[in-house]
């Protein structure tokens, strides 16, 4: 093994050994991105089934490589259990002592009419049995032989048809089934639901048995009574009827067709018909499922990963290619990695346990992400990489899946370009709620969805926003203090007042903290105008003289009465501590933990300038070599590197030399600035800059703009009325 291995190291020099090793580190992660999707979206054997929609034409012959079971949709199957359960006979038990109870009731109720004398009397006694009587049919009752007719014709009524069994009203007329189980004891007997009495033929049967059928009183009477004492005999036993409509509906089979194996599913040039179309999803459906189990080879695996490696390889190699210092950013590369990967397993979560939709795939939070982190067009290709990657995985079944998820993912990337309020976050679920309410009435228009499931594919879209939306806001903090980037709300965050840093600089060095507030305004104005991140400018300004908080005395902004202290000290002592202020500032910065964007403002707002003031004072005393003045006279850098701190060095200067000009006139303005930039550019102060000269042509037009509206021109007020004059004095003011 030793031999071995000194065997590799004689062969890789070692900085082939380095730059293999850089690269393996970024790469391996993507490498297992790819393993991971194959592992959570499996494809068996190899076999892709075609994605037809229903009226679409075939491209090609399909055979069944096996077989397998088509099964009906949760819909399908819940219909079949209806049908199935609609056939199973209610049951209604028989209940005999119905007919005695009812025959003791009419016997009480007759037995009173008997006795009573007077019409009142058979009115008060009829209403406790439910009997609302007139005093004419109550006068029609007090006749003998009218009763005694009335009391044998209600009896054989009862004798005769309800001992038969007679159903409720609006029980075997609500019934799905043509028959009706009949149980009478322990046996039970099917009868035909229409040939079971009701209470409405009960009723009409009644009429044969009629005592007076030509007394409209005496017809009125008879069939009231016939109503208030009717009890069914036929009852129905809802609870064993249910019992069994549900053994049957258990026992629906889900499987509506089987196909067997080599069986021409479709024929190229064939329309797809729903039964035809039904067919390929549940292969496809089979094909996920064996590729889950044991049933791919090495072969499949190997190609599939290597096709998920491929389509995630095309987005790093973008970032290789035009974002080099993301892909030198090992923490930058890890965030990507992990925002694809947080995609993919929730893409498949919410694929076994939510919804199969595309709709679901959590593409826009990925995009929100790296939108806020880096830029909108990352965004927009990560979007794009991970719609191809899962949409045209088996499980989501092709180009309408990637076209879904690619719109709402790239609207996503739109939305956003930095989160300075809650309210943009809004705006944002809104938009991506819209791109897949468009997606879907597309898709559905083109395949023929019905309204409902349109309906449900922009329900899921809009629950994606929402949720998208909720995590950016709880996992942004994260991703970006591991990634190190600096968002909008952070640049926020440290332009609040009461920040530890901004509140000593306004009570300490007041002086300082106005001249970082006029260079702040300066700088802010011009990026804006040259398109760079005028917010990031402002900030780095607040902060890029904090080194002046140990010794603020020193500095002229912040000398009061009592004189200036460099007037008592060698030239080198006061360039040191005008020096270490840079040095002072970025410990300060490390120690509140300023991110490294605002940081950069400290040292490069100077540049490796020099001290000209105390050069000069030294050169005066005797000659001064070009190592002291490298090591003592000159600030230590590094030249800007961005736009932001070149444009604040320049901000810098323009607002010292505008305060010492006692006659600020708009030329007088301009030639300053002018002046200026010619120095620094003379300097080569701004050639590591990525600024052109159009560009700082018009980062000096706005700092005329700012620095006109700062020293505009006031009116005198007359000293007589008690204002002030440009000659006015305490004294003469008194």
């Amino acid at each position: 093994m030793s031999a071995r291995r000194s065997m590799a190291q004689r062969v890789l020099p070692p900085e082939r050994r380095v730059r293999i090793w850089f690269h393996g580190v970024r790469w391996l992660p993507w490498l297992g991105l790819a393993v991971l999707t194959y592992v959570l979206f499996p494809v068996a054997q190899g076999f892709d089934v075609p994605r037809a929609g229903v009226g679409e034409v075939a491209t090609e012959d399909v055979l069944a490589p096996f077989e397998y079971d088509v099964y009906m949709t949760p819909a399908e199957r819940d219909a079949a259990a209806a049908e199935a359960a609609r056939t199973v006979r209610p049951i209604y038990d028989y209940a005999p002592t119905v007919v005695d109870s009812v025959r003791r009731r009419l016997d009480r109720f007759f037995t009173i009419a008997d006795t009573a004398q007077m019409p009142s009397v058979i009115v008060d006694r009829a209403q406790s049995y439910g009997l609302r009587l007139s005093g004419e049919e109550a006068q029609y009752l007090l006749d003998d032989v009218r009763r005694t007719a009335l009391r044998r014709s209600a009896n054989r009524v009862v004798t005769q048809y309800l001992a038969q069994g007679v159903a409720g009203a609006g029980t075997v007329s609500t019934e799905t089934s043509r028959e009706i189980l009949v149980r009478r004891g322990d046996t039970s007997l099917a009868a035909s639901a229409d040939s079971v009495l009701t209470f409405g033929r009960y009723l009409e049967l009644s009429t044969r048995i009629h005592p007076d059928p030509n007394s409209s009183v005496g017809d009125l009477l008879f069939n009231k009574i016939l109503n208030a004492f009717f009890q069914p005999t036929l009852v129905p036993n809802i609870a064993l009827t249910e019992a069994r409509r549900a053994e049957v509906r258990a026992g629906v089979d889900s499987v509506k067709d089987r196909v067997r194996a080599n069986e021409r599913i479709i024929a190229a040039h064939e329309v797809v018909t729903p039964a035809r179309q039904d067919r390929l999803l549940a292969l496809q459906e089979e094909l996920l499922r064996r590729g889950g189990a044991a049933g791919s080879n090495i072969r499949t695996i190997v190609g599939q990963a290597l096709t998920n490696f491929l389509i995630v390889g095309v987005f790093w190699l973008l970032i290789t290619l035009y974002l080099p210092e993301t892909y030198r950013a090992q923490r930058q590369g890890y965030v990507l990695v992990a925002l694809f990967t947080f995609v993919v397993m929730g893409s498949a979560a919410t694929f076994h346990f939510v919804h199969r939709g595309p709709e679901l795939i959590p593409i826009p939070f990925a995009a929100i992400v790296i939108t806020v982190l880096f830029n909108g067009r990352i965004a927009m290709v990560a979007a794009m990489v991970l719609a191809l990657l899962l949409g045209s995985q088996v499980a989501y079944g092709g180009h309408d899946a990637v076209f879904i998820a690619l719109l709402g993912g790239v609207t996503a990337a739109l939305s956003v370009r930095g989160i300075r309020r809650r309210s943009q976050i809004l705006t944002s679920t809104a938009l991506i709620t819209a791109a897949f309410t468009l997606a879907a009435i597309t898709v559905g228009l083109r395949v023929g969805w019905p309204v409902g499931l349109v309906g449900a594919s922009v329900a899921r879209g809009a629950a994606n926003a929402v949720m998208s939306a909720a995590l950016v806001l709880l996992a942004l903090p994260i991703f970006e203090s591991f990634s190190r980037a600096t968002t909008d709300l952070t640049l926020l965050e440290l332009s609040d007042p009461s920040r530890p840093l901004l509140r000593r600089l306004a009570t300490e060095v007041p002086g300082t903290y106005a001249h970082s507030i006029a260079v702040a305004n300066l700088c802010e104005a011009a990026c804006n105008a040259i398109g760079a991140n005028g917010l990031l400018a402002r900030v780095g300004c607040y902060y890029h003289d904090i080194g002046k908080l140990n010794r603020p005395i020193h500095f002229a902004e912040n000398q009061g009465p009592a004189g200036n202290p460099h007037d008592r000290l060698p030239p080198e002592v006061s360039a040191t501590i005008i020096r270490d202020h840079v040095k002072e500032g970025l410990a300060l910065a490390e120690e509140h933990r300023l991110p490294d964007a605002v940081k950069m403002f400290i040292p490069e707002h100077h540049g490796t300038r020099e001290i000209a003031y105390f050069l000069d004072r030294a050169r005066k005393r005797g000659p001064v070599s070009e190592e002291t003045t490298a090591e003592t006279y000159r600030y230590p850098g590094p030249k800007p590197r961005s736009a932001e701190t070149a444009v604040a060095m320049l901000a810098d200067g323009v607002e010292a030399v505008i305060r010492v000009l006692e006659d600020p006139t708009d030329k007088r303005v301009r030639d300053a600035i002018s002046h200026v930039v010619k120095q620094r550019i003379d300097e080569g102060q701004l050639d590591d800059a990525p600024l052109t000269l159009g560009q700082i042509e018009r980062v000096k037009e706005a700092f005329r703009r700012s620095l006109s509206g700062m020293y505009h021109n006031r009116i005198e007020y007359p000293a007589e009325s008690g204002g002030i004059t440009a000659h006015w004095s305490a004294a003469a003011g008194a």
